[in-house]
């Protein structure tokens, strides 16, 4: 854009007026400071070709006050509604292809957005953030609108029994504090805010000198800390001055409890434990500490509880906030298991750590496991950017990193120490009250001052920095080796170097015919759940020790006719990874007391879903679109079907299952990150060159006929929140010439924040916090599926289906604009180019293209043609296969409850 010599001299003047102070850098971050206050991370990392925006408000549930509750969640909801001078934020954030959110916690809110490392997108989320940072509306209008939407998210909450016994938990265990008010808020301060108390807290909270700006990815670090001086620079230091929350909850003086009474299939308790704030030295004592109790399968809980067959599922949060909070204990179990019996033994568990505290080898490994994770994830830049949100709102960021080191040095004896001192019962709070003549009481350390506590830290050294990649199709295509073993195995193999060293792989296995799985669809999910829960070398335990010492992560799951092992680890660590990856695959041990475990985790989720209204609504729909007979692998069994199969399934089932159909001769191993490609093809030779699959393969393939049009209501009592679904199945797959039409057109019917029905079911009418379309092509077959889905109040669930119907029809009749398709389209192909940034996204993508026999230059090919796409092209291919009258309503809620008839 040109600028007038003299426009330009002023607004350099601006920037050279504006001053920035480094304050600190640690491992690659560097801090600065304006003049106004706000604080500036900058992260560069050339490893990736995305940038990432972070906006941090250090305002969070804690700093409402009475009638207040909700409003920093609601203004998170508001702040994308526009300013002053963007009318459209969310058509802004879908034109830049953004990968964005915002989200809300106890201390802070928090708004990011992933972008192509672009200058253009850099500058625009820059310009965006600080113009929403003091100029958004928060009009009444909006307010009207979105307030709606709130009111149905915390509608969707009030479905879940454990989030609701866990809200009246920390309710319970707070007194004073803000702590014990959930974040979304009540659902009358929702429905009443003024707008004017709305509007004051959001100048109050919203400015420059109550904010962090972090950027991380590829950028040019001088030329961006340039732009932020210019554009943050020029938002005035306000001249109130904030007051810091002072309620400190008194110490717990005996036993507290609650009791939650609602409808469910499941049961479950929780005790929770007041601890210090999470900058505290303890917090990583305290971190381990529910590691040793909870992890899979060495804690003692999931021994006491998951492996003795009483729950189905045990948890531990650590919860590390600004000031002090709580350690929270779960367990879940199903309807028709002892409560009272998983609560003693619960307690009895817990109360047992003080008498026998955990071993030196207890201490070890869920160290070990801590550290890893903390490690891997510190390898990502990106999480790393939005991380720095929570670990700032309690203090300063570089507490994650002082935190880290800390878990490293964390001993048995600290672990002791801190299960001694908190872990009492005049500490928590349960579901009974107990008096006692001898109370015992936990005073909770003062929140240290952090300043101290950072005084001269600096860190370790920053972590490798990695190649800047070029994510196009035709480099992926180029940088990557493509071989094919003896048995018939494929290997997609693209080497390139990440920060940190870093590798991600995926091995799948696709095996059975049409006629050869049936009625198997039990054994198979069971057999895919069995694989990382021991082999013929490692127990359970021995395996998950394996991968902490290999600093690695890895995950197996199987279906009817597949399964896939994932990894992601370090590049020392990865020929181990893999060798340990093929042994999962190759010899499972199946032991009995594992199987027993699955069996009943997957009873009880499913007994959970015959009261859920989107579970229900889903179960359908999809009985509906896929009328294939019982046993087929492609029919969907009814729920009560489902809980009857794993009912009846055997161990001798699911080991008959494994050795029928697993092998390697149909299957792709997929690996990218920095390994040794010539390495990685021997270790894959030896591993699976030798593993032939024991039985034919034949892709089941789904094939188009016309369904019966129905529309059904199905009444889940008791239930605040309903789940709407509507399917057609389409006579077509990725090869027909109208696929890439239909992919955009789903992109802006549903698909997007801009789209239709969004903006129609969200933001205009409000009566649904989430809403979408989805497109669902076959990837070799004539046979598509067309779906979408929105949550609501039970009473507005025929508002949401008018309003669904209405925008269909518009799109049938009127058509979509140029305009809008060339918005649309520029923000699909970034989007795209996005996604093939991520390693876990590429990989999937390049092990599709290895089964099939595709390359890159199918997706490009498919990006050219969404290139070309007019309004016309999109209109007249959308009105050929999408027909209103074809589509299948569902629809679950406790509509008799609300007076809605269907």
């Amino acid at each position: 854009m040109w600028i007038r010599p003299l426009t330009l001299l002023f607004a350099l003047a601006a920037t050279l007026c504006v001053a920035q102070t480094k304050v600190t850098s640690v491992e690659g971050i560097t801090e600065y400071r304006l003049d106004n206050g706000l604080a500036v991370l900058l992260f560069p990392d050339n490893s990736k070709p995305t940038v990432t925006v972070n906006a941090t408000y250090f305002v969070g549930s804690r700093h409402e006050g009475y009638g207040e509750s909700g409003m920093a969640h609601l203004l998170e909801h508001m702040v994308f509604k526009g300013t002053k001078n963007r009318k459209d934020i969310m058509g802004e954030l879908s034109a830049h292809g953004a990968q964005f959110n915002g989200t809300t916690s106890y201390d802070r809110t928090n708004y990011f957005e992933t972008v192509s490392a672009t200058d253009v997108n850099l500058r625009w989320a820059l310009e965006m953030e600080a113009d929403r940072m003091v100029n958004s509306l928060i009009a009444r209008q909006d307010l009207d609108s979105e307030m709606t939407v709130v009111r149905n998210e915390f509608e969707s909450g009030e479905n879940s029994p454990m989030r609701i016994l866990r809200e009246r938990v920390l309710s319970t265990a707070y007194l004073w504090h803000g702590y014990g008010r959930s974040t979304i808020g009540a659902r009358s301060d929702i429905e009443k805010v003024p707008i004017e108390r709305l509007q004051a807290f959001y100048r109050n909270y919203y400015q420059p000198d109550n904010a962090m700006l972090v950027v991380t990815g590829k950028f040019d670090e001088t030329r961006t800390l340039a732009w932020i001086k210019e554009i943050y620079g020029a938002l005035p230091k306000p001249s109130r001055k904030l007051i810091p929350t002072y309620t400190d909850e008194p110490t717990q003086d005996g036993e507290r409890e609650v009791v939650l009474r609602r409808t469910g299939n499941e049961q479950a308790v929780i005790a929770a434990y007041h601890t210090p704030a999470g900058s505290h030295p303890d917090a990583a004592a305290l971190e381990v500490l529910s590691a040793v109790l909870t992890d899979a399968p060495s804690g003692r809980l999931y021994k006491a509880l998951v492996d003795a067959k009483k729950a189905v599922a045990t948890g531990a949060d650590n919860e590390q906030l600004h000031d002090p909070s709580l350690l929270v204990f779960s367990a879940q179990l199903r309807k028709e298991g002892s409560l009272d019996d998983v609560e003693k033994t619960m307690l009895g568990v817990i109360d047992g750590v003080v008498k026998e505290p955990p071993t030196k080898e207890e201490v070890d490994r869920a160290r070990a496991r801590l550290v890893k994770d903390l490690e891997l994830m510190l390898n990502n830049s990106s999480r790393i950017g939005i991380q720095l949100s929570e670990w700032a709102s309690m203090g300063d960021w570089r507490l994650l990193f002082l935190f880290r080191d800390q878990i490293e040095k964390v001993t048995a004896e600290d672990v002791a120490r801190a299960a001694k001192l908190y872990l009492k019962p005049a500490n928590r709070t349960l579901g009974r009250f107990i008096p006692t003549t001898e109370p015992e009481r936990t005073e909770i350390p003062a929140t240290p001052e952090v300043a101290t506590l950072l005084k001269d830290y600096k860190g370790k050294a920053a972590v490798e920095a990695g190649e800047a990649f070029d994510p196009s199709p035709a480099n992926i295509d180029t940088r990557t080796v493509r071989v094919t073993l003896a048995n018939g195995m494929k290997l997609a193999l693209l080497p390139k170097k990440t920060r940190g060293g870093t590798v991600t792989a995926q091995i799948n296995l696709h095996f059975g015919d049409e006629k050869s799985v049936f009625g198997k669809s039990s054994a198979a999910q069971l057999a895919g759940g069995l694989l990382m829960r021991g082999t013929t070398a490692h127990t359970r335990q021995q395996l998950q020790d394996e991968l902490d010492k290999l600093k690695a992560q890895m995950n197996a799951i199987g279906a009817i006719t597949g399964s896939a092992v994932t990894v992601n680890t370090v590049r020392a660590s990865f020929p181990a990874a893999l060798r340990l990856a093929a042994e999962v695959l190759r010899q499972p041990a199946f032991p009995e007391p594992e199987f027993e475990q699955i069996r009943q985790a997957s009873l009880g989720r499913v007994e959970s879903n015959r009261t859920e209204p989107q579970a229900l609504a889903i179960n359908a729909m999809q009985r509906h679109v896929a009328p294939y007979p019982k046993g087929d692998p492609r029919n969907i069994p009814a729920l009560d079907e489902e809980i009857d199969n794993l009912k009846n399934i055997s161990l001798a089932d699911v080991k008959k299952f494994y050795g029928d159909f697993y092998g390697a001769s149909n299957a792709e191993l997929t690996v990218i990150g920095d390994f040794d490609a010539a390495e990685v093809q021997k270790i894959a030779e030896e591993a699976f060159g030798g593993w032939k699959s024991p039985a034919p393969y034949t892709q089941i393939k789904r094939s188009f006929s016309k369904l019966e049009v129905v529309n059904r209501a199905i009444e889940t009592p008791d239930k605040a929140n309903a789940f709407f679904a509507a399917a057609t199945t389409l006579n077509l797959g990725e090869d027909d010439p109208d696929y890439p039409a239909l992919l955009l057109a789903n992109v802006m019917i549903g698909a997007d924040e801009k789209s239709r029905l969004f903006s129609r079911i969200r933001v205009k009418d409000g009566l649904s916090y989430g809403v979408q379309s989805i497109f669902q092509p076959g990837a070799q077959e004539k046979f598509s599926q067309f779906l979408a889905v929105a949550i609501c109040n039970p009473q507005n669930i025929l508002k949401v289906e008018n309003a669904f119907k209405e925008e269909l029809t518009k799109v049938l009749s009127e058509g979509f604009t140029t305009q809008e398709v060339e918005d649309f389209k520029k923000a699909v192909l970034e989007e795209r180019q996005v996604g093939r940034s991520q390693d876990q996204g590429l990989a999937r993508l390049l092990q599709r293209n290895a089964q099939y026999g595709y390359t890159m230059a199918r997706e490009a090919e498919l990006e050219r043609k969404i290139a070309a796409l007019s309004a016309a092209d999109i209109n007249a291919a959308v009105k050929r296969n999408i027909d209103l009258s074809t589509i299948s309503i569902f629809k679950a809620g406790d509509f008799k409850k609300a007076g809605i008839t269907q």
